[in-house]
């Protein structure tokens, strides 16, 4: 073979060699493009729906939770906080009494209306009167006679005695829970003040004590301007609004 042959024959393997190789490159791009670009429209699927990446769907409410119908926190019994060492129990009121392991003797206790309470193997006790740690203290003598140590805890659950009454020219007539230091004036407001035809210069208190009635009078409008609070209330008062 010529020389002129060979070299044409070298020129045309390097022309095929090259472009196997150009092939080959080709081949080994594709799936490196394709990867990322996979990748892209799994992790943000909003890019091929033409929808805006932090777009809300329709049906989602963006609204704050509505809180109008939330439980009410207080009671409209409520009378304030209560001191053990001081509240003074009353008839009708609610006792939850704790025997420490005794549940056959434990339990919520009403207050009768003539301010006893009755309990397992000591029967009726007297509890109107007497403040919840001086009920605990009886309670326990008492069943010294049967129980070895006993430990008694009283607790007042419902406040039914600490009420006054309105009667006459109020928003509401009937009983108003009595909060601690609650004034005539306060108890006015929240039986819903005087009508229009109230007499506020007639308006007094009637008062039990040892069986003999009193008539305290009370100014409305000096009470108003913050000149005299009037008389302070007890449970079973009654203001009367001529």
């Amino acid at each position: 073979m010529s020389q002129s042959k060979r070299m044409s024959k070298v020129k045309v393997e390097g022309n095929l060699m090259k472009r196997f190789r150009s092939m080959g490159a080709m081949l080994l791009l594709l799936p490196v493009a394709a990867g990322p670009l996979a990748a892209q429209v799994t992790s943000n699927p909003a890019a091929t729906t033409g929808a805006a990446p932090n777009a809300t769907p329709a049906n989602q409410q963006t609204s704050a939770p509505d809180t109008s119908k939330s439980p009410a926190t207080a009671s409209a019994s409520y009378a304030g906080p209560m001191d053990a060492a001081r509240y003074i129990i009353g008839p009708e009121d609610s006792l939850q009494i704790t025997v420490w392991k005794e549940p056959t003797l434990s339990g919520t206790i009403p207050v009768r209306p003539d301010g006893m309470i009755s309990m397992v193997l000591v029967g009726d006790i007297p509890a109107a009167g007497m403040t919840p740690t001086a009920l605990s203290t009886d309670i326990s003598q008492r069943l010294k006679k049967y129980i070895q140590d006993p430990v008694v805890t009283v607790v007042v659950l419902g406040v039914n005695s600490q009420r006054i009454f309105l009667v006459g020219e109020v928003g509401k007539v009937g009983p108003v829970a009595m909060s601690p230091g609650m004034t005539p004036l306060q108890a006015i407001v929240t039986g819903g003040g005087l009508t229009q035809f109230a007499n506020s210069k007639r308006i007094y208190i009637l008062r039990t004590i040892a069986g003999k009635q009193q008539k305290i009078p009370f100014n409305y409008k000096q009470a108003l301007k913050g000149e005299n609070a009037g008389v302070s209330l007890l449970p079973g008062d009654t203001i009367v609004v001529p």
